[in-house]
């Protein structure tokens, strides 16, 4: 019985003790690695007073000496960093300083890959075309370099003739402009001939593995005839690639080497050049690098072409015509493609082995593999809908009508989805079943911003087996545009430093709102001295026009007009008056355009426009001159009867954005250069002859659309903010420009939130 009762009183204790039994074993923990501790740290030398010193003036334990400040003194490793207190002598005039736009221009930043095309009058409009069409837009930056020019130039090719066809002259003159141009810019500068075809993507590859720091001449290593065994100097013909600090040290001894090296060939010169002055040779490996090439026999059939050294090369020479350099560029083509399928085939077979391993298990793995899973929307706002349709028609249009005609892009983007269907389908199934397609009978996409577009067919196909047998069926297949390498559009540099030329068209309608725009400009421009100016156009009715002398409908505004000029003395804002019945925005523009300079910025703004600096700025760097023009989409207010119905409006300081939406159907606001819109309006006039009534029903953005090559910018713009008004649409116009306006009207009356608690509201009242 004691046992038993022994027993249960230890059990008793344990229970009691339980919950602060980690805590115990912490501290003993603790405790123990504190004593050890200690033991280790003392352990090991005598013990000596603080301010005792050892033999050489050391102090105790190896510690350097500080200087008498607290500081440490010389070679002290554990620096201890102090906060230095900015501090300006109040006694010396302030200094702006001034910080470069990119971070990469204030850091040193060097663009990559340079390229060079030595070519002639004889092939400019042959070979160096054919190179122009197949790698030139794989390169960064590519210039063509020749003697003498021909006529006419072919498009799309920046040419430097030095004016001399002797070969040595050309390399000279080539290797001095580089430098002089973009010697500063560029870390590498490879340089090839008009007959060489060079692998574009191998090439950029190349340069990656390379290190900048070294004096690179690489290429395809020759000897020299006659001389040193092992010098060498890189073939011209299969293109040679120089570094940047070789550059630098070569440029020195140019004209060195052009009156002391006598050569027949420019690369033999320039190698002989590079290791008489510098000493270095040219080389085919470098790095772990190879620069591999090959030389084509006469009369090569590229697309039977099947060596290893073929399909590994980076340069290809000689190449004698046009029709030569598309065979090899579509032969390299279609080595790359294979060779990105079967990486991609590896890198899902990988995926795959992976996946079974990761905490989801198979479960986890997307269609397609590697590919990111579809959007999962949270809530039913999120939910992305599917577009419907068919071979014919597309029935979710971009002008919000149910269905229209399947064309452009839209019918391009169809055909090739089931033309890759079934030869996905086919490739999986021959040579057992061959499909061919009888008919589309639906079709659905959508776009899923995480992955790509999406497609799901429902297809009739003809199923024919090995022995001829034919069966029909229907079958539904998906399919994935996936998003690919986002890359990055080159666009000429901009400023915010540019002046805006404001152009304000006003008839008698607009006379209401003109003295809140003027506050408006004087506001946000003239108080702030932004780099802005205005001018005025005065719309008048003829009616108006012929009593002008007795009554002027815009007395009023120039009456403002004046007292701002009083205000601020330095500006002046012209004014132009107009007789017209129906005010054509392109009728308009002509007018002003010819009394502007050709390099000026137009802002062509409405009435309802609240003009502010953010805006401007942003219209400054999205029009680029002979590049593109900027078409913002003004943010419009609601009505504030409907919205508010009486009670407080929200302050603007608090919400960004008021109650209202971006307004899709007004082309009122541009902003473009007047060379661009001259030049747009040059074919126009060619195309429309003396037709002026064809002007009535266009607006500038239907100018730029149909005549000129520019990109076209449209995007919502929250810093263009227009109080609500309910615009005259004029009947005069074509009929499309009078329903974009009656159109703008009715969607700006509120959201249908808010109309259907007007219509509520207003049954309420009529039912009682």
């Amino acid at each position: 019985p004691a046992g038993p009762a022994a027993a249960m009183r230890l059990a008793t204790l344990l229970a009691a003790l339980r919950p602060v039994l980690p805590l115990v074993l912490g501290l003993s923990l603790g405790c123990s690695l504190s004593l050890l501790r200690a033991s280790w740290s003392h352990g090991g030398g005598e013990e000596q007073c603080p301010g005792a010193a050892g033999p050489s003036g050391a102090r105790a334990g190896g510690a350097r000496p500080e200087a008498a400040d607290g500081r440490p003194g010389p070679g002290h490793e554990d620096f201890r960093p102090r906060i230095v207190p900015y501090y300006r002598d109040p006694n010396k005039p302030y200094k702006k300083v001034l910080r470069t736009r990119y971070i990469q221009t204030e850091l040193g930043f060097h663009e990559r890959l340079f390229v060079a095309v030595l070519t002639s009058r004889a092939t400019l409009n042959t070979l160096a075309v054919a190179v122009n069409k197949t790698v030139a837009h794989h390169f960064p930056r590519l210039l063509y370099f020749t003697g003498l020019r021909s006529a006419k130039v072919p498009h799309g090719m920046v040419l430097v003739a030095h004016g001399d066809e002797r070969p040595i002259w050309l390399m000279y003159e080539t290797m001095h402009y580089i430098h002089q141009h973009f010697g500063s810019d560029y870390d590498w500068f490879y340089i090839m001939q008009d007959d060489t075809y060079a692998q574009a993507e191998e090439v950029k590859a190349l340069v990656t593995h390379l290190s900048i720091n070294q004096d690179v001449y690489l290429g395809r290593a020759e000897e020299f005839i006659g001389g040193d065994e092992q010098a060498r100097y890189c073939h011209g013909g299969f293109g040679y690639l120089i570094s940047r600090s070789l550059l630098l040290k070569l440029y020195p001894h140019l004209d060195s080497c052009r009156n002391e090296i006598l050569s027949v060939r420019p690369d033999e010169w320039l190698g002989r050049c590079i290791i008489d002055f510098l000493g270095i040779t040219c080389v085919s490996q470098l790095q772990g690098q190879h620069y591999h090439t090959y030389e084509l026999a006469k009369n090569t059939e590229p697309e039977k072409e099947e060596e290893e050294e073929f399909r590994a090369a980076l340069a290809v020479h000689p190449v004698s015509d046009m029709t030569l350099m598309y065979r090899l560029h579509k032969q390299f083509s279609r080595i790359q493609l294979d060779r990105t399928y079967q990486e991609i085939q590896d890198l899902q077979m990988q995926i795959r082995n992976l996946t079974s391993l990761t905490p989801a298990g198979e479960g986890g793995l997307t269609w397609p593999v590697g590919i990111n899973g579809p959007f999962l929307p949270k809530s039913r706002f999120e939910v992305i809908s599917w577009d419907y349709f068919t071979e014919q028609h597309l029935f979710s249009c971009p002008d919000g009508s149910p269905k229209c005609e399947l064309s452009g892009a839209s019918k391009a983007d169809v055909s090739e989805i089931i033309e890759s269907a079934l030869e996905q389908l086919n490739s999986r199934y021959q040579p057992l079943l061959r499909f061919s397609k009888r008919q589309l009978l639906n079709g659905y996409r959508r776009f899923d911003p995480t992955r790509g577009m999406e497609y799901t067919l429902d297809l009739l196909l003809e199923a024919v087996t090995q022995k001829g047998h034919s069966h029909v069926l229907a079958k539904r297949v998906s399919l994935v545009r996936p998003l690919s390498k986002v890359e990055i559009i080159p666009m000429p540099y901009v400023t915010e430093a540019t002046r805006v030329q404001l152009v304000l068209p006003l008839t008698v309608q607009d006379l209401d709102f003109v003295a809140n725009f003027l506050d408006m400009f004087a506001m946000n421009t003239l108080d702030t001295h932004d780099n802005a100016l205005l001018t005025l156009l005065f719309i008048y009715h003829p009616y108006d026009a012929q009593r002008v002398s007795q009554v002027d409908v815009f007395a009023g505004v120039k009456a403002m007009i004046g007292e701002l000029e009083k205000r601020y003395a330095e500006v002046k804002i012209p004014w132009i008056s107009v007789k017209t019945e129906v005010p054509s925005q392109v009728k308009l523009m002509d007018i002003v355009s010819k009394k502007h300079p050709v390099d000026t910025l137009f802002f062509l703004a409405s009435v309802w426009t609240e003009i502010n600096m953010e805006f401007l700025n942003r219209c400054r760097m999205n029009t680029i001159s002979n590049w593109q023009v900027f078409f913002p989409v003004h943010f419009q207010e609601f009505n504030p009867a409907l919205v508010y119905r009486g009670e407080q409006a929200a302050s603007s300081s608090t919400d960004f954005l008021r109650d209202g939406h971006f307004d899709r159907h007004s082309f009122a606001e541009a902003c473009f250069y007047n060379s661009d819109y001259m030049t747009a309006r040059t074919k126009l006039a060619a195309d429309i002859l003396d037709r002026d009534e064809v002007l009535e029903s266009m607006e500038v953005f239907d100018v730029f659309l149909h005549y000129s090559g520019l990109h076209l910018f449209r995007a919502v713009e929250p810093g263009l903010v227009q109080k609500y008004a309910l615009r005259s649409c004029n009947p005069r116009l074509s009929e499309e420009l009078y329903h974009r306006c009656v159109l703008s009207n009715l969607e700006g009356l509120a959201s249908r939130s808010h109309l259907a608690v007007a219509l509520f509201e207003q049954e309420q009242a009529n039912s009682t």
